[in-house]
């Protein structure tokens, strides 16, 4: 129990800092955020893992969950051809509600676990439309998913935790360098932080006014 407390707080720390960031930089990014997903939602979504996979939520993802919900993208008057989505503040995409993110982790009609038992649940997708890629969390880290490599949970965790990966997120965007997450590197668009790989832009009319933070 108190590895758990101390967990949640953890998560709770890096994301007040983080968020504290997005509510003075990037405020329509903050005005993305949804309330703390139900509690009923969060005991749903640990009954259904045990149930059909023996494993429960990992501790720190109800944490999060207690902390926000999830995202719902702010309308955004200057972006015309609806370029910017504004909760994705996160380099590996938009944070997953409960519903969400079980629906790529449990088994299909068939019965089949394409994750092969992995002890692990998406909690971050770049594919809103129908999630096939993003990062995942479990006991051994946050480590990267995609629909054409699973379970792909072998591989070395990219961070040890979701307080880490968030408290990487804020050094990037405060201190960086740029490229401290990967290729994406930060900037800011009307008011959102968003993540664009300079090689491979994926901004159009946007573009001009999106502006690198480093």
């Amino acid at each position: 129990m108190a590895e758990r407390n101390d967990e949640a707080e953890r998560v709770t720390a890096a994301w007040q800092a983080l968020t504290g960031w997005l509510a003075e930089h990037a405020p329509v990014s903050y005005a993305s955020l949804l309330p703390p997903a139900a509690e009923e939602e969060i005991t749903a979504a640990d009954a259904q893992l045990r149930q059909h996979l023996g494993f429960g939520l990992p501790a720190e993802l109800a944490a999060l969950w207690r902390l926000c919900g999830g995202v719902e993208h702010q309308e955004i008057e200057h972006d015309e051809e609806g370029e910017v989505g504004s909760g994705a503040f996160l380099p590996g995409g938009v944070i997953m509600s409960p519903i969400d993110a079980l629906r790529p982790r449990l088994p299909d009609h068939t019965g089949q676990d394409w994750w092969q038992g992995a002890p692990v649940v998406p909690w971050l997708t770049g594919d809103e439309a129908g999630a096939e890629s993003g990062h995942w969390v479990g006991a051994i880290g946050v480590g990267r998913w995609s629909v054409d490599s699973l379970p792909g949970v072998s591989a070395k965790p990219a961070f040890p935790s979701i307080a880490a990966y968030l408290d990487a997120v804020l050094r990037t965007v405060t201190e960086g360098p740029a490229d401290a997450m990967g290729p994406d590197v930060p900037g800011l668009v009307w008011g959102c932080l968003i993540w664009q790989n300079p090689k491979y832009p994926l901004l159009d009319e946007a573009l001009p006014h999106w502006t690198p933070i480093h």
